[in-house]
């Protein structure tokens, strides 16, 4: 092997290694440059203004891939703010939606573990660390929330959200 492609060989590797590492959803910290969040209507309502907040619900995560609480329930036409904290040693997350999505969003992340997203609905909190997510639940309905983290969902860790009409 040449020297100039052997350099060129190790360089690529080198790039794509720093550029993995970058998007993983590995324990370092998420660094975000300060983007207007999307607020989208979904099936299971839309990002909430943090005047709105009605109620603030805490739920702990943790490395036995469970949330607590995991079941909660909410009013039509409320807006939560969910105070999230990790307990665990690893990073979590914490998405909001229908049990398809989550399904699909799951896979998906087995497959592309670095992608990234940031959306109203979902957030990563880095071990020993806090987030939040403000959410109006503005239609009733059955959904759920999860860590859609490689391995993590598939060990059971979601929950249901049960929004009652008022």
């Amino acid at each position: 092997m040449n020297n100039n492609f052997a350099t060129l060989l190790i360089a690529f590797s080198s790039a794509l290694t720093v550029t993995s590492a970058a998007f993983a959803h590995g324990d370092e910290a998420h660094t975000k440059k300060p983007v207007a969040t999307k607020m989208e209507q979904k099936a299971w309502g839309i990002g909430g203004d943090a005047k709105a907040i009605k109620r603030t619900i805490e739920i702990k995560m943790g490395d036995t891939m469970r949330f607590t609480p995991d079941k909660i329930e909410v009013k039509q036409g409320e807006t939560v703010k969910f105070v999230l904290k990790n307990n665990g040693k690893v990073m979590h997350e914490l998405v909001i939606g229908t049990r398809k999505e989550l399904d699909e969003h799951a896979a998906l992340m087995v497959k592309f573990p670095g992608m990234e997203h940031d959306e109203p609905y979902m957030a990563h909190v880095g071990p020993g660390k806090a987030g939040e997510i403000i959410w109006h639940f503005n239609k009733a309905g059955e959904f759920d929330f999860a860590c859609l983290i490689a391995g993590h969902y598939q060990a059971g860790m979601l929950g249901k959200i049960s929004v009652t009409t008022q």
